[in-house]
Order: structure tokens, then C-alpha cells, then sequence
């Protein structure tokens, strides 16, 4: 990920910001909550947050936004690490975890006490919500409001020692519960939650929340630009607020700045219901090829560079907008035509018995291992008297302007001889078989032959140069576009009941038994297949050799 990203609006306001403070290190982060696995969403932030500080040769942080205890496990903090690692997203400002700040943050909590800004507040979860208020109409303030400094300092300290039960108490900054920006109507600040914490054991059972932890963070990291999804855009206020009052002095201050979510047709980003389809088995894990996770774009097949330029190709700006995931397929598309190796692969094998060839003789033809570079040469592959090929290829009541083998019919095996059609046997289904066909044995290697053309060329394997092999064939997971427009409760209904199709007993070249998991190859005339990681002999789909035609 060396290429520098184009500009955008963020860069615009840096620009001005530079302008003002010349010697202004730029300094980003990427605060993900471990609670999840990342998905393709996530890595618009953590390219704009990358590539902005590479851009003007500043500093990036990785830090996990770990203070909701509750659904945080070192499994996703693993995860995160590893999906940036592959991105090439490397965090040379380092890693750091929210939860390593929470003395500090406890300490800013008392200043704002000390100073009349916040109070301890006695309203359940259901009261909040009422004396919040709508968006028309204001809130009221808490009865508890008025507290005075001692008494909150004394319930603050209580809470933190565990003397009340969850959801009993919380701290709130005192605001403004007229103000038409809800979350500025004394927003709480810190929960109860008798949670061990992953890292902090059971030192804590008080817990910022987001709103005031993040701006902490940002401002004890040096942080300048905070680049986060439009959904916080409402929350900075807030942001700025806390800045002002716990009394950090930056120069300047942290700035935050909001850009559109990656919204991709036939998706949803939701890690609560991700998380639901990997826990009731409808999903193979959190790498489930058919997800949008990292981890599964990653098994699938796809490489960091294409998720970059599809990020990139998608825009950045301040407008929601809903990004066909075709844009991506042809990112990848034209990434592996260039270079992904050629190999063979039979999906449906028929027998194939070549009549006038020699019983047990063989000899090995040159097919090259990628056309648009013949630096890469050539590959021998072995040729017999007995091969297979697919199904798709031979047909005993071949459709109009058929060009692959039929009755009488002609075509080329690939690198190697013209075969004549000389029979076929069926079963009792009418299935062909086993297929015969007599070769011009003086036409191999694309020699002519009398001068005779044929138009069909089909791919073939050698039983003696093939093994079995099981194609994952991925599909969509949703069968509607746009998965937003869907009330999260329907999901299920919208799942394609198509969105994956194994085929068992494919046949590929023996030497790949030799390749890597994680290896991605041409099948000619088929698709694009990665190695799977997780599943011996089987490769994965990533996408058709050309777009699909729209309807």
C-alpha cells in the first residue's frame, strides 16, 4: 500500500490547517472496538486515517477502543492487528488501547465534578431516555441535577468501589438539556459494570463511555485530525466540549472531521448480525468467503490493493452513497489477469478416450503459465490416451452455433491435438459418460493439419496429471441490492439461497497440490480461485473471468 491517496475534502482542511500551524506533525488514528471482526467498511477508515498521515509524513496510531468490557475479547484484538498487518496499514505512531487511559479519564471525570460540570444521576435506563426529550422537543433536567460537588464526589468514588449494582448510577456532564444537539442534553459519561475487563481484570467496574474516553485519547496521543464515519459528525460538539474542559493545552487541539460510510450493494456491515450467522453455523466462521469481513475477502482471494483502489475509486466525501460491489470484483478482476498463474481445472469430469492413441504412451505439451507476461514461460503438462474433460464442453444435442464437441463436430484440446467426435455412452438419466473421439495426430501444438481450422477449443486434463480438488463457487450473500433500505429484523429473509455452490470431484493439476494456501490462479476458461487456508484441496471463487452481462 505505497501509492499516496488522491485529495479529498479532509485533505483540503489539513491543507488550511498547515497554512496556520507550519510545523504541524499530522498524526491520525484508527480506534476500532474489539468486539468484532473488521469488514471492508472498516478499511475505508483505516486507509483514510493511513494514507492521510502518509501523505504529509505524519504519524498513525492503532488504538483499540476497549471500554465496553462486556463484548471485547483479545480474539478480535488479535484480529484487528492482523487485518492491518495484511492491509500494510502499519501503525508507526504504535498501538494503543483506550483502557490504558482509564486513570487518566478517571481523573478528568473529578475535575469536571470539582468544576460544577458534571453530577451523578440516579435516573434508570427508561428515565433517561424520557428527560432526554425529541428532537422537537427539549428535555428536563434530572432531579439529581443539583447535587452538590461534595455528594457527587463522594457517590463517584462509591461507584468505583463497587457499593452499587449495574445501571443504578451514572455520571453525567452537565450540559445543556435544551440544547437541539441531543447528545448535548448531559450526556452520561461513565456506567457502572461489574465486567473484567480483558486487560484491566478487575481493577475497574466504572466505564467511560465513548464520547468522553475518545477525545481523551486523542488529545493524550497528540492526535490532530480525528477522521471518523458522518454518524459522529453530531458528536462533535461533545467532543470539542470535553477538550475544552478537562484542561489538556495541545496546540492545537485534536480536530475531528467526518466522511460517508462505505455502503457496497449486496451487503450489510451490521457486526451484530455477523456475529449472529457465525454463531448459529449459517455462516463458516468469521473468514466465511461469502462475508465482508477482512478476514474473508482475505480467504476468498482478495488482495489489500484491490480493496484500496476500490476504496478509492468509491470517493471520499461527505455524501452516503451505495457502491456496487462489481466495482470491486473488476478491481480484482484486472489485477488477476495480470498476474495470476494459468492452470487447469475439469469442474465436471467426463472420460475421454482418444480411439487411434497408443495405449500407455504419453508425451507433455507446453501450455504457458500466463500470456500477458512470457517471462513467466511455460509449463509441461502430460498428455495420454485417456483425459477428461467438463461436461459443459461436449454435448449429444448441442443448441445452434455450439463450437465445443458434438456429433460429427470438430475441436481443438487446448496446446494439443483436433479431436473428431466418434461416440458417446450415457446412463440411464441420459448423462453422458464416457466419450470417444479419434485425434489428428499430426495437428498438435497448434500445427495445421491439410490446412483444416476448427473454431472450438476446449480444456482437458490427463487422469495421469489431475487430482481431485473441491471448487467453492461464492455467490452474494443478500439477494437485494440495497441491504439499508431492509429492516434489520428481515435480514434473514433477503439471505441468497444460492450464495455458495460446492462442486467435489474437480480435477486440477497435480502440481498444485504444491502450491500454498492462499495462492490465487486462472482456471482457464473458467474463473478466478484462490487456495483455501482453511480446507486441504479446495479452492475458492473470487470472481468470473469477465463481468457479468446486466440484465
Amino acid at each position: 500500500m505505497e501509492e499516496v491517496m488522491q485529495g479529498n475534502f479532509i485533505h483540503d482542511v489539513i491543507d488550511e490547517d498547515l497554512k496556520v500551524y507550519p510545523n504541524l506533525k499530522i498524526h491520525t488514528r484508527f480506534p476500532p472496538e474489539p468486539n468484532g471482526y473488521l469488514h471492508i467498511g472498516s478499511a475505508k477508515a483505516i486507509m483514510i486515517n493511513y494514507k492521510t498521515a502518509q501523505k504529509y509524513g505524519g504519524l498513525f496510531n492503532l488504538r483499540f477502543d476497549d471500554t465496553n468490557p462486556s463484548k471485547e475479547d483479545t480474539e478480535y484484538v488479535e484480529a484487528i492487528e492482523e487485518d492491518l498487518k495484511w492491509l500494510g496499514a502499519v501503525p508507526n505512531g504504535g498501538i494503543y488501547y483506550g483502557s490504558d487511559y482509564f486513570d487518566q479519564c478517571y481523573a478528568y471525570a473529578l475535575k469536571l465534578i470539582r468544576d460544577g460540570l458534571a453530577y451523578v444521576d440516579d435516573l434508570d435506563a427508561e428515565q433517561l431516555r424520557q428527560y432526554r426529550g425529541t428532537l422537537t422537543e427539549p428535555g428536563k433536567e434530572s432531579p439529581y441535577r443539583n447535587r452538590s460537588v461534595e455528594e457527587n464526589l463522594d457517590l463517584f468514588e462509591r461507584m468505583r468501589k463497587g457499593e452499587f449494582p449495574d445501571g443504578s448510577k451514572t455520571l453525567r456532564a452537565k450540559i445543556d438539556m435544551s440544547s437541539p444537539n441531543m447528545n448535548m442534553r448531559d450526556p452520561a459519561i461513565y456506567r457502572i459494570l461489574h465486567v473484567s475487563h480483558h486487560r484491566q481484570g478487575d481493577k475497574w467496574c466504572i466505564y467511560p463511555l465513548y464520547d468522553f474516553a475518545h477525545p481523551i485519547q486523542d488529545a493524550i496521543e497528540g492526535i490532530t485530525h480525528s477522521l471518523c464515519s458522518l454518524e459522529f459528525e453530531n458528536h462533535r460538539p461533545l467532543y470539542d466540549w470535553v477538550i475544552e474542559h478537562i484542561g489538556v493545552q495541545n496546540n492545537p487541539n485534536p480536530k475531528q472531521r467526518e466522511f460517508a460510510r462505505l455502503n457496497v450493494t449486496y451487503t450489510v456491515m451490521s457486526k451484530r448480525y455477523l456475529r449472529r450467522l457465525v454463531e448459529t453455523g449459517l455462516a463458516d466462521g468469521w473468514d466465511d468467503p461469502r462475508l465482508p469481513t477482512l478476514c474473508a475477502l482475505r480467504r476468498r482471494g482478495y488482495t489489500p490493493s484491490s480493496i484500496f483502489k476500490f476504496v478509492e475509486d468509491a470517493g471520499i466525501s461527505k455524501a452516503d452513497s451505495l457502491v456496487d460491489i462489481a466495482m470491486l470484483e473488476a478491481n480484482i478482476r484486472d489485477e488477476l489477469n495480470d498476474s495470476a498463474p494459468r492452470r487447469i481445472a475439469v469442474k465436471h469430469p467426463i472420460h475421454m478416450v482418444i480411439t487411434n492413441y497408443p495405449e500407455g504412451k504419453t508425451e507433455e505439451f507446453e501450455l504457458p503459465n500466463n500470456p500477458n507476461h512470457p517471462e513467466t514461460g511455460t509449463r509441461k503438462v502430460l498428455f495420454s490416451r485417456d483425459l477428461y474433460i467438463d461436461e459443459e464442453d461436449v454435448s449429444l444435442n448441442p443448441p445452434p452455433k455450439y463450437q465445443r464437441l458434438k456429433p460429427d463436430g470438430e475441436v481443438r484440446l487446448m496446446g494439443a491435438y483436433i479431436v473428431k467426435f466418434e461416440g458417446a455412452d450415457v446412463d440411464e438419466e441420459g448423462h453422458i459418460t464416457e466419450v470417444r473421439v479419434s485425434a489428428d495426430l499430426v495437428s498438435g501444438n497448434g500445427n495445421p493439419s491439410d490446412g483444416r481450422k476448427v473454431k472450438g477449443t476446449i480444456h482437458w486434463l490427463s487422469g495421469d496429471n489431475a487430482e481431485k480438488a473441491t471448487l467453492m463457487l461464492y455467490d452474494s450473500l443478500f439477494t437485494e441490492a440495497d441491504m439499508n433500505k431492509v429492516d434489520s429484523a428481515d435480514y434473514d429473509r433477503y439471505l441468497n439461497p444460492n450464495s455458495v455452490v460446492r462442486i467435489e470431484n474437480a480435477l486440477v493439476e497435480k502440481t498444485l497440490a504444491q502450491s500454498n494456501p492462499g495462492d490465487r490462479f486462472q482456471f482457464v476458461r473458467d474463473a478466478y480461485y484462490c487456495k483455501d487456508t482453511k480446507y486441504p484441496n479446495t479452492y475458492n471463487r473470487i470472481v468470473s473471468l469477465k463481468a457479468p452481462k446486466k440484465d
